[in-house]
């Protein structure tokens, strides 16, 4: 026997209860959850449908039968139906007078959601709905049946029974700025698509609740990908990596990048708030797309490192990109002025470099040499750092998305003209340096045309033996156990094609390791096939150089190219000359001459 209910007890709501339950269904998924609604069950409410469930109007209210007694799952769709008219744009936030739609055009929207809820699963689709619907979208439908008349089968498709399920209502101003619910749709969606395709690779193991387990740096990353275009392409491409024991391990503070493996290292156990993130993201894609760590040249890498923070710091804080964490290096006097010179205005600082620290930590730069996770196969990136920042300024300019500094839109637009190779560098020295000999014509020669026509003088063309001498230049070899062979290779080759291009009769060769050895005038065709390379012992230089400049068959105007691997002493050319070092490879002191690295 039952027992009986008791006097002060509650009766149960199953009618909440069940609405309840459709509600919690709806907010499971993450697309729909990201779209911000009210909901009206208040027995007095004057919007809700008399014979439906649920209606929806602009200002983002969704209005239910407060008594109506229905299955959570068909509460769930009728919610999501209203929910999706939201996010599709079909009742939007608009101040002033509005124009209710008509019959046709609440038709049209109701059939595009009914559609998409065919492939997006939400609860259960009502018995009484047609199971296929026509193609088109809301305009499209609409002008085809205010043309040829409405089916009968789709003039009731919505959720508020025969009455309509969308109502316009004007958005007062005192509420604030109208609410964008498609943008959100549209974000939350995309999220939602990437999280199932990283499920499909392998690396993430369920859709439940993969906007919740979104960590504060992934959703500024996501961010940048769907809101910034300047930096979208970069984070597209870019890999996070947070782990507390490998940024332990390496002393990574806050968070550090590597351009080559292109990632960027986080510590998780740091605590920041989203907009703080944005800002740290976006200073490390800085320092990745603008190639600091490859700019760096002779300067101390640490120093360059903060000099280039200075710079980043100021760009982001006059884009407002984020906020700035505290204790991040920023110094208005410094704005506008370049990452070289502000290297220069620290470097003297003593009492200045003592408290420096970057967003890896004090005494140690956040732009990484080598990748800190397992070896991989890593492809130079110059390529894609480079067209994805400059495709990101130009959809961020087309879309006028926010004020740019001057500055960094240079440092940009100078990565669309990139620096030459370098044997397309030495050819210019070459047309710069090495003067081409001028031919003679000479009667007393004739022209090797002349038996052709021999009623006709023709002069002669030849070099004078004073014009072949000008017309050469100097090579300082270096020799030693540390040079590399496919280096000397590469570079007497295009020495020797270029001079010959030049039509350069021969180079004066200085073969150098701890010695000087000098091989004379070689033929340009025989510089790179049939010299015998000498040496192979220590480094010194300066006495192959010391030799051009004494010798008395050697052009005073005559350029020197030195090639080397930059384990050498300081050298001393009184004259116009260039070097030649491997890609990578930095010279002991500053060099006067243009420095081409061969890759």
């Amino acid at each position: 026997m039952s027992r009986a209910r008791t006097k002060g007890e509650k009766k149960r709501d199953l009618a909440a209860e069940a609405f309840a339950e459709g509600m919690r269904l709806v907010g499971a998924n993450p697309a729909l959850a990201a779209v911000e609604f009210n909901v009206c069950r208040h027995e007095d409410c004057r919007l809700a449908p008399r014979n439906g469930l649920v209606r929806v109007d602009s200002d983002g209210d969704l209005h239910a039968h407060p008594q109506r007694l229905a299955e959570p799952a068909a509460w769930a769709w009728a919610v999501a139906h209203a929910v999706l008219h939201l996010g599709f744009g079909h009742v939007p936030a608009v101040k002033g007078e509005r124009t209710q739609p008509d019959r046709f055009d609440l038709a049209a929207r109701c059939v595009v959601v009914n559609r998409f809820l065919l492939g997006f699963t939400i609860g259960r689709t009502p018995e009484e709905l047609p199971t296929a619907y026509p193609d088109g979208d809301e305009e499209q439908l609409a002008a085809r049946w205010r043309r040829d008349g409405l089916p009968a089968v789709y003039e009731h498709c919505g959720t508020a029974g025969h009455e309509p399920d969308q109502l316009l209502l004007p958005w007062h101003g005192w509420l604030g700025q109208p609410p964008d619910w498609q943008l959100a749709f549209a974000t939350a969606l995309t999220r939602t698509v990437s999280a199932a395709m990283d499920m499909a690779g392998g690396r993430r193991d369920s859709l439940d609740g993969q906007v919740a387990q979104l960590r504060p740096w992934q959703r500024a990353l996501s961010w940048f990908v769907s809101s910034y275009p300047l930096l979208g392409g970069i984070a597209a491409g870019i890999k996070l990596v947070a782990d507390a024991e490998l940024a332990r391990a390496h002393g990574i503070a806050v968070a550090a990048v590597n351009v080559e493996a292109g990632e960027i290292y986080v510590n998780p156990l740091r605590t920041f708030d989203d907009e703080e993130w944005r800002f740290i993201l976006g200073h490390e894609m800085l320092h990745a797309a603008l190639r600091h760590g490859d700019r760096c040249g002779t300067r101390d890498p640490y120093l360059f490192n903060i000099a280039c923070d200075y710079v980043v710091n100021g760009w982001l804080s006059e884009m407002q990109v984020g906020t700035m964490p505290e204790g991040l290096l920023y110094d208005r006097e410094l704005t506008g002025l370049s990452a070289e010179e502000v290297y220069d205005r620290i470097a003297g600082d003593l009492r200045r470099m003592r408290r420096l620290s970057t967003l890896r930590g004090k005494g140690v730069g956040d732009v990484l040499g080598a990748p800190l996770g397992p070896p991989g196969d890593y492809v130079d990136l110059d390529e894609f750092y480079r067209r994805g920042l400059c495709q990101g300024l130009d959809l961020h300019q087309q879309q006028e998305r926010g004020y740019l500094p001057g500055g960094l839109i240079e440092e940009i637009r100078a990565l669309s003209h990139p620096p030459l190779p370098w044997d397309a560098q030495l050819a210019r020295w070459f047309d710069e340096f090495v003067p081409r000999p001028e031919p003679v014509r000479s009667y007393a020669r004739p022209s090797r045309r002349q038996s052709s026509t021999p009623d006709i003088p023709r002069a002669g063309r030849y070099f004078p033996p004073e014009e072949i001498a000008r017309c050469t230049f100097g090579v300082v070899l270096d020799t030693s156990g540390s040079m590399d062979r496919v280096l000397l290779g590469k570079a007497l080759g295009a020495i020797a094609s270029y001079a010959e291009a030049r039509d350069v009769p021969a180079a004066r060769v200085v073969f150098c390791d701890a010695a000087a050895h000098d091989a004379g005038f070689v033929p340009v065709t025989e510089i790179a096939g049939r010299v015998r390379v000498h040496g192979r012992g220590g480094t010194v230089l300066q006495p192959g150089i010391d030799l051009l400049h004494r010798a008395d068959d050697f052009p005073p105007g005559a350029p020197i190219l030195v090639i080397t691997d930059g384990w050498c002493d300081v050298l001393r050319v009184r004259r116009e000359h260039a070097y030649l070092i491997p890609q990578g490879a930095r010279l002991p002191f500053s060099a006067r001459g243009p420095v081409f690295r061969v890759r």
